[in-house]
Protein backbone atom coordinates (compact mmCIF):
# COMPACT_ATOMS: atom_id res chain seq x y z
CA UNK A 1 0.00 0.00 0.00
CA UNK A 2 1.32 3.44 -0.90
CA UNK A 3 1.18 6.15 1.71
CA UNK A 4 -0.08 9.52 0.42
CA UNK A 5 3.41 11.07 0.38
CA UNK A 6 4.95 8.21 -1.60
CA UNK A 7 4.87 8.30 -5.41
CA UNK A 8 3.33 5.35 -7.18
CA UNK A 9 5.79 2.66 -8.18
CA UNK A 10 6.87 2.74 -11.83
CA UNK A 11 5.03 0.39 -14.13
CA UNK A 12 7.12 -2.48 -15.35
CA UNK A 13 7.31 -3.23 -19.05
CA UNK A 14 9.20 -5.87 -20.92
CA UNK A 15 12.76 -5.20 -22.06
CA UNK A 16 12.95 -3.18 -25.25
CA UNK A 17 9.56 -1.50 -24.77
CA UNK A 18 9.38 2.20 -25.35
CA UNK A 19 6.75 2.90 -22.74
CA UNK A 20 7.61 6.54 -21.94
CA UNK A 21 6.02 9.40 -23.91
CA UNK A 22 5.19 13.07 -23.73
CA UNK A 23 1.71 14.41 -24.37
CA UNK A 24 2.06 17.72 -26.21
CA UNK A 25 -0.49 20.26 -24.95
CA UNK A 26 -1.69 23.80 -25.53
CA UNK A 27 -2.03 26.28 -22.65
CA UNK A 28 -5.47 24.91 -21.71
CA UNK A 29 -4.16 21.34 -21.45
CA UNK A 30 -5.72 20.11 -24.69
CA UNK A 31 -3.54 17.78 -26.72
CA UNK A 32 -1.82 19.47 -29.66
CA UNK A 33 -1.99 17.66 -33.00
CA UNK A 34 1.04 18.37 -35.14
CA UNK A 35 0.90 17.97 -38.91
CA UNK A 36 3.33 17.49 -41.75
CA UNK A 37 7.03 17.18 -41.00
CA UNK A 38 6.48 18.26 -37.38
CA UNK A 39 4.19 15.28 -36.80
CA UNK A 40 6.83 12.91 -38.16
CA UNK A 41 9.63 14.54 -36.19
CA UNK A 42 7.99 15.21 -32.81
CA UNK A 43 4.60 13.57 -32.36
CA UNK A 44 4.39 9.99 -31.17
CA UNK A 45 7.98 9.80 -29.93
CA UNK A 46 8.44 7.05 -27.35
CA UNK A 47 11.39 6.27 -25.13
CA UNK A 48 12.73 3.24 -23.23
CA UNK A 49 13.11 5.14 -19.95
CA UNK A 50 12.32 8.37 -18.14
CA UNK A 51 15.83 9.78 -18.52
CA UNK A 52 15.76 9.45 -22.31
CA UNK A 53 12.34 11.10 -22.46
CA UNK A 54 13.50 13.99 -20.29
CA UNK A 55 16.71 14.45 -22.29
CA UNK A 56 14.74 14.57 -25.54
CA UNK A 57 12.30 17.22 -24.36
CA UNK A 58 15.18 19.18 -22.83
CA UNK A 59 16.86 19.33 -26.23
CA UNK A 60 13.84 20.25 -28.36
CA UNK A 61 11.51 22.17 -26.02
CA UNK A 62 12.02 25.49 -27.83
CA UNK A 63 11.19 23.89 -31.20
CA UNK A 64 7.99 22.47 -29.72
CA UNK A 65 7.11 25.88 -28.30
CA UNK A 66 7.53 27.43 -31.77
CA UNK A 67 5.03 24.85 -33.06
CA UNK A 68 2.39 25.95 -30.56
CA UNK A 69 3.07 23.46 -27.77
CA UNK A 70 2.72 25.34 -24.47
CA UNK A 71 3.28 22.47 -22.05
CA UNK A 72 4.02 18.75 -21.88
CA UNK A 73 2.99 15.91 -19.59
CA UNK A 74 5.08 12.76 -19.15
CA UNK A 75 3.46 9.31 -19.22
CA UNK A 76 4.74 5.80 -18.60
CA UNK A 77 2.29 3.63 -20.50
CA UNK A 78 -1.07 5.08 -19.31
CA UNK A 79 0.21 6.40 -15.96
CA UNK A 80 0.74 10.15 -15.71
CA UNK A 81 4.18 10.63 -14.15
CA UNK A 82 4.21 14.43 -13.96
CA UNK A 83 3.09 17.55 -15.67
CA UNK A 84 2.01 19.70 -17.10
CA UNK A 85 5.43 21.28 -17.48
CA UNK A 86 5.52 24.67 -19.20
CA UNK A 87 7.71 25.19 -22.25
CA UNK A 88 7.88 28.96 -21.87
CA UNK A 89 11.32 30.45 -21.50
Amino acid sequence: MNLPEQPAAPLRSSAGDHSWRWRLEDASGAEVTLTGDAATTYAGQTFPNQGDAESWVGEIWSELAELGVAQVTLFELDREVYGPMSLSA
